[in-house]
């Protein structure tokens, strides 16, 4: 796929980087960048099973949330450069391995490449490609992989543009987060699962913020409202371990009534999903990237 990284327009940031001579605004030049592959055992239970979700982290992000627990390698140009082949290859080399699906981690900045990769392959893959993204994207660029992704798992953070801003300069959030899903929700439709296994469809995460709880109210309500067919990830497992100093009122844990509320919320609009328990809050959910 030839798209013209001199001005780089992939991401609701729309930054206009030319990539081809330095990073953007995702910390990111044109070249791609993987920062670790693992099979990885921490994602909801029907993406990891028994045998683990087959994991690649890609360097860089667009989002840039002051309290990323992968800031190591989200916030800078880090990875080891691979081609489109490499890419694929190590794709194929995970579902050999026994990974239940391909699990593609932040790569919103990289889609030209993945889509490139995927097309390569996709016949030979016999497991689902996962597309772990932060929500913030752009649905003409999600089309670039129309027909490549099986499941999609987004987060869908904020419905506050005053703490999409604060935490994330990105006050518009909500809204690009409502349209991406949107789109991932009509290339895959309803949710699908087998022997305990996701197969297609998609799983909207919310992670619950300190004080920012009935921000995770309302998004349980829209998701209710605007996307059918979906599951939902309700997640306790933020640590302040990674947050910013720049964000005092994040240096703690959440307490049960914060996740409760949102859980409340979500069994009171039927939502179906899957939720952590409250001893989640840890590091030891973040791979380490030193490896």
């Amino acid at each position: 796929m030839n798209y013209d990284f001199s001005h780089c327009m992939l991401c609701p940031r729309e930054c206009g980087a030319n990539r081809q001579k330095g990073a953007g605004a995702c910390r990111a030049d044109d070249k791609l960048r993987v920062a670790k592959t693992m099979l990885h055992m921490y994602e909801e239970p029907p993406i990891s099973g028994t045998r683990g979700s087959g994991a690649i982290f890609f360097g860089g992000c667009n989002l840039q949330c002051g309290y990323c627990q992968n800031a190591v390698i989200s916030q800078k140009t880090c990875g080891e450069i691979y081609s489109v082949k490499e890419l694929a290859d190590e794709m194929l080399e995970l579902q050999f391995k026994g990974a239940h699906n391909i699990n593609l981690v932040t790569g919103a900045h990289y889609v030209p490449h993945i889509a490139d990769a995927l097309a390569l392959i996709k016949p030979q893959l016999k497991i689902p490609v996962v597309y772990n993204s932060s929500g913030y994207e752009k649905p003409e660029t999600l089309k670039m992989l129309n027909g490549l992704i099986d499941i999609y798992l987004p987060d869908f953070k904020y419905i506050s543009r005053d703490a999409a801003q604060k935490y994330s300069h990105a006050p518009d959030y909500p809204e690009v987060a409502v349209a991406a899903i949107s789109e991932m929700v009509r290339q895959t439709g309803g949710y699908v699962e087998r022997d305990g296994l996701a197969l297609r469809g998609t799983i909207i995460r919310h992670l619950v913020l300190p004080n920012l709880s009935h921000d995770g109210e309302e998004i349980m309500r829209i998701i209710a409202n605007k996307f059918d067919g979906v599951r939902v990830s309700v997640m306790s497992q933020y640590t302040p371990d990674f947050n910013s100093p720049d964000f005092p009122e994040l240096n703690r844990r959440i307490t049960l009534m914060e996740y409760n509320r949102v859980l409340q919320a979500a069994r009171r609009y039927g939502l179906d999903g899957f939720m952590q328990y409250k001893d989640s809050a840890s590091g030891v959910y973040t791979p380490n990237f030193d490896e």
